[in-house]
C-alpha cells in the first residue's frame, strides 16, 4: 500500500510541476501604462487650473475635478465629498478675486499606477495683496482616466 502511496503522490506532483511549468512559460498579459501623451495631458490641466484661478474662474478651476457626488476633497476642515461641495467651500474660502490671489502649482512628482491611474504630489502657494497673508501648503492627488480624460478623483490639500 505504501508503494502504491507513493506511486500516486509522484504522479500528483510530477502533475503539479507540469502544470506549474506551463503556467511559468505562457506569454505574459502586456499592462499597458500611459505613457508621455497622459503626462502632458495631466500637467496640462494642472496648467490650466492654474491660468483659471488666477483669472477669478472657480468653475474653471474645478473643470479638472470629477463631476460627481463622489469626488473627496480633503483639506483643513477635514473631509467633505462631491463636486458642487468642493466648489462651494472654494467660493466660501475664497469669496474674490483679493481672497483668491495668484495661484502658483509646484508638481514634485507624478507617477502611475496602472492604465488609468496616477498619482501626484505638489505645492501650491496664493500670494495675495490688500494686507492678505500669503498662504502655501502641500497636495496629493489622484487621477483617473475616466471617458478618455483624466480627472482629479481624490485631493487632500493642507
Amino acid at each position: 500500500m505504501a508503494r502504491h502511496h507513493r506511486f500516486l503522490m509522484g504522479c500528483f506532483g510530477a502533475l503539479l510541476l507540469s502544470a506549474l511549468m506551463t503556467a511559468c512559460t505562457t506569454e505574459p498579459r502586456s499592462v499597458q501604462v500611459p505613457g508621455e501623451a497622459d503626462r502632458v495631458r495631466i500637467l496640462d490641466r494642472m496648467e490650466a487650473q492654474e491660468e483659471a484661478w488666477n483669472e477669478g474662474d472657480l468653475e474653471g478651476f474645478m473643470a479638472a475635478y470629477w463631476k460627481s457626488d463622489s469626488l473627496l476633497f480633503v483639506g483643513s476642515r477635514g473631509p467633505s465629498r462631491g463636486w458642487v461641495t468642493t466648489l462651494s467651500n472654494y467660493r466660501t474660502s475664497y469669496p474674490d478675486r483679493t481672497a483668491m490671489g495668484t495661484l502658483t502649482f509646484g508638481v514634485e512628482e507624478l507617477s502611475f499606477a496602472g492604465q488609468d491611474h496616477a498619482l501626484m504630489l505638489g505645492s501650491w502657494r496664493l500670494d495675495r495683496t490688500g494686507g492678505l497673508d500669503t498662504l502655501s501648503g502641500w497636495f496629493s492627488l489622484v487621477w483617473q482616466k475616466r471617458d478618455g480624460d483624466w480627472v482629479i478623483i481624490r485631493d487632500h490639500s493642507s
